[in-house]
This record gives C-alpha cells, structure tokens and sequence, in this order.
C-alpha cells in the first residue's frame, strides 16, 4: 500500500492546477486518476521527469501520495528528496506547451567527474555531451550554462548563459575551463571561442566573419 503524505513534497501554481484538473476530468474515471511524477534521469544539472495520468491504485508500496487540492499527486519514495520544494508551473512564454516542473534540487553530478566519459557521434554530438556532462555542472555553482553554437572546423562556438553572461570572469572561464575540457575529450578541436560580448551584447565573434 503506497504511503499517504499529509506534506506538500510538489506544489502546484493556480493556473497548472486548472489546466491540469481540466485534463484529468475530461478522461473516464478521472477522479481515479493520479498524477504519477518520477524522475527518468539527468540531463547536464537538471533532472529528467516523466509525468503521467494513472489510476491512483496503480501506485506502488513505496511511492508517496501527497495532495494539492483535489489533484493526488504519486511520487516514488527515492524522487522525494529530490523533488522536495519543486512546483509545477505554466511555461513563462505563452507560445509553450505543456508544463514546467520548477525544481530547487539538482543532481550530484560530481561524483561522475572521476568515471570515464564515452563519447560517441558527430564532433558537435561529442561536444553536446560533454558539456552536459562535465562543463554545465562545473559552472553551475555560478548559475551559469554554456550551449554549443557551432562547429566550424577545429574551433567550437559556445554562447554563456546565466550567471556567466555579463561576468567578468566568463572570458577566463572559456579560456581556462570549457576549451581546457573540450580540447583534453576532443584532440581535433583547437580553439574555443564565446559568441557572446560581454560588455555590448554583440556576437564579435559574427561580426568578424
């Protein structure tokens, strides 16, 4: 028998609330429908969620149901650290679909930094995974994110995000952290360089081809 919670482990803003019940009680049965949530993986600093209606008797020994209202919400017991604090929440741009799950928590990617990385793919499929895996979660801890622009011969185009744009320090971060990293993985890649201007917001990078 799944365990009751009397804690709210996963909020939900008003508005996903309505969508969401509006969903639910278009199916047959909903009232016997749960939103089951669980998390599938990670991907670079954030967790990978896979949600899901499902009879609410479908829940497992040690899976949590917690409630918002009249919504059941089904957790595995493992995902509750990790989901604790998070809502559930519209998308910020009107245009989007779906939901967002605003979660506070974030995977210990640290441990991994130690294992060898298998990459596999195109060059631009080998730099998409490394910066998943080692250069995301390494400046992190600025609030910062880095995305592969292109790949134009030996050099990598990265855009800085975050809490690294507008940085000071973003110039030396290139230099020092994400082309250190590519070019130990990748040994074809020779240069790395940041689209972004740091000072005006230009792409100087562009501007000069």
């Amino acid at each position: 028998m799944a365990i009751e919670s009397t804690d709210t482990i996963v909020g939900v803003s008003d508005a996903a609330l309505e969508k969401i019940l509006g969903i639910r009680d278009g199916e047959p049965e909903g009232d016997a429908l749960g939103l089951f949530i669980e998390i599938t993986g990670t991907r670079g600093v954030d967790y990978v969620y896979d949600l899901a209606f499902q009879a609410i008797s479908d829940a497992r020994p040690a899976d949590v149901i917690t409630r918002v209202g009249s919504l059941a919400i089904v957790l595995p017991e493992a995902d509750v650290p990790k989901l604790d604090g998070a809502e559930l929440d519209l998308p910020s741009n009107p245009h989007q679909s779906g939901f967002v799950l605003r979660n506070p928590n974030r995977p210990d990617v640290s441990s991994n930094f130690d294992e060898p990385l298998e990459l596999t793919g195109s060059v631009e499929d080998q730099v998409r995974q490394l910066l998943d895996a080692r250069i995301n979660p390494m400046i992190a801890a600025h609030s910062g994110w880095a995305e592969l622009v292109e790949v134009d011969g030996s050099t990598v185009v990265v855009r800085l995000g975050g809490g690294c744009q507008g940085c000071a320090m973003s110039k030396a971060t290139v230099t020092a952290g994400i082309e250190q990293t590519i070019r130990q993985h990748i040994p074809s890649i020779e240069n790395v360089v940041d689209v972004t201007d740091h000072q005006s917001g230009e792409n100087p990078y562009y501007a000069s081809h």
